[in-house]
């Protein structure tokens, strides 16, 4: 059901190679640091102890990050990375890993490579126009009174397959209508050019697809840096990157992408997610709903859900299309669902993975792909950037940390365990602290500084020009707006 990527099998020994190796697609940020090789065993126990205990209680919610963020997270993941291999307990290298996804934010799971390339993406009468799916034709279980066919979904093949840029971008409810709803921004920034409600920003004439392609990633890379960042790092952090402070970040070529980003740092989606979501009003823990939308839900009312050829759940019903106003502050009046805390705990469903070869657990994965790859501690990389590491006494604070300490994991912590641990007692479960946000804010910064075509690199004055809230801004409650789809189904 839950779909996860991983790297190649190498051999050899767990050591990362000299900071001097030449760098693919996936890379090491700090060379210089030796590898931390704790047993399975012991990865195994620290896993099966970081569990949510109180899944549901609004302790644990992160009420500075609606829940929308987690999935946007995952949106721009699959934008600049894609490792189709799978995870391997045995050593594996990094730099023989190969990104199928390029190392920008560039919306490339969005455009695939154009119209000219793949026709398929687009409206064949009109190539500039993305295809639109339909909802299902038949009525759904939860609110049989909805119209069907309503324009909703992704669009599908025969087979129930999405025709997107990523099929990665179908394995989740949430996903798969986050791309709709871009889908619907780059069409509805088509027309505005086309009636001249939004004006042309290039010197140099271009069509109205390029135009609005150019507008759309702009506007998303703002989002992006000053939306999505601004609510999970450090600013301060974030703030010395931009500024032009030290980085530890560095490429000579190609920017690529670091394993302790990809690995352990920009893991901290994991522990935002939440077993259950309020959904709209028909799929809802609030009275009147008929049932909450579960995780499993939630995965079901796709096609990459499943066994393949047993896609049942699509297109999607009516009643399953997205009320955007509980995941993004869109409404006032209506309350929007939080993430979780960023801390060391994960929900249970995520415990026991269906449909994926043991280990099961997410966290113990996790933790186990940390060590095939030979990533440092959370101790050494924050020596080496400067940060005093966290104390052990405060790392065995908790249940996991008892059982951290058990494995003197208090003295030396695999990196992806010491960010969450970090978020939760420099960030109070609110945003990354020190390690967790340099790292992150380094990678993006990198990459958009690296592309060329990227806002920051031809025009870092630059500022959103489409409609917003507040001027001079642009965020993804922004955008929903513009595209004015928030609530289909009332």
């Amino acid at each position: 059901m839950v779909r996860f990527h991983g790297f190649s099998p190498r051999t050899g020994e767990n050591c990362p190679p000299g900071q001097f190796a030449q760098t693919g697609k996936f890379g090491r940020m700090f060379p210089e640091l030796r590898a931390l090789t704790p047993s399975l065993d012991a990865l195994e126990d620290l896993g099966d102890a970081m569990n949510d205990a109180n899944p549901e209680s609004p302790k644990g919610d992160n009420k500075d990050v609606p829940a929308g963020y987690t999935y946007l997270g995952q949106f721009i993941d699959h934008d600049i990375t894609f490792d189709t291999t799978a995870l391997q307990e045995i050593i594996v290298d990094p730099l023989a890993v190969r990104n199928f996804r390029t190392p920008m934010l560039d919306l490339d799971n969005l455009y695939g490579s154009g119209p000219s390339v793949q026709p398929y993406l687009y409206q064949l009468s009109d190539p500039e126009l993305f295809l639109i799916g339909k909802t299902n034709a038949q009525p759904g279980g939860g609110d049989s009174s909805l119209p069907t066919q309503l324009p909703n979904d992704l669009p599908r093949a025969e087979s129930g397959l999405a025709i997107i840029g990523d099929p990665r971008n179908d394995e989740n409810l949430i996903v798969a209508q986050l791309h709709l709803a871009f889908l619907k921004f780059h069409n509805k920034i088509v027309a505005g050019i086309r009636d001249g409600s939004i004006q042309q920003e290039s010197p140099i004439r271009k069509s109205a697809f390029e135009e609005a392609r150019d507008l759309v990633i702009w506007h998303y890379q703002w989002i992006v840096l000053h939306d999505f960042l601004r609510r999970i790092l450090d600013n301060e952090q974030l703030d010395q990157v931009l500024n032009g402070g030290r980085r530890f970040y560095k490429f000579e070529k190609e920017p690529f992408i670091p394993i302790e980003f990809s690995v352990a740092a920009y893991r901290l989606g994991h522990s935002m997610i939440r077993a259950i979501y309020d959904y709209n009003r028909v799929f809802t823990p609030r009275p009147g709903g008929v049932v909450p939308a579960s995780l499993e839900l939630l995965f079901n009312f796709t096609a990459k859900s499943g066994p393949q050829g047993e896609f049942t759940s699509v297109p999607i019903p009516s009643d399953w299309i997205i009320d955007w106003r509980r995941f993004f502050e869109i409404d006032p009046k209506v309350p929007v669902g939080f993430s979780r805390e960023l801390d060391p705990f994960l929900v249970d469903p995520l415990k026991n993975l269906p449909n994926v070869p043991k280990p099961n657990s997410l966290a113990v994965r996790n933790l186990q792909r940390g060590r095939s790859v030979g990533l440092p501690s959370g101790q050494s990389i924050a020596k080496f950037m400067g940060f005093k590491p966290l104390a052990k006494s405060k790392i065995a604070q908790g249940p996991d940390g008892k059982v951290a300490k058990k494995h003197k994991f208090d003295i030396e912590s695999p990196l992806w365990y010491y960010i969450l641990k970090e978020a939760q007692i420099q960030g109070q479960g609110k945003r990354l602290g020190q390690v967790g946000s340099r790292i992150v804010a380094e990678v993006f910064v990198g990459l958009l500084q690296a592309d060329s075509s990227s806002f920051l690199a031809r025009n870092p004055d630059w500022k959103p020009t489409l409609p917003a809230e507040k001027a001079g801004t642009f965020t993804m409650a922004d955008l929903l707006r513009f595209v004015d789809d928030i609530n289909p189904i009332g």
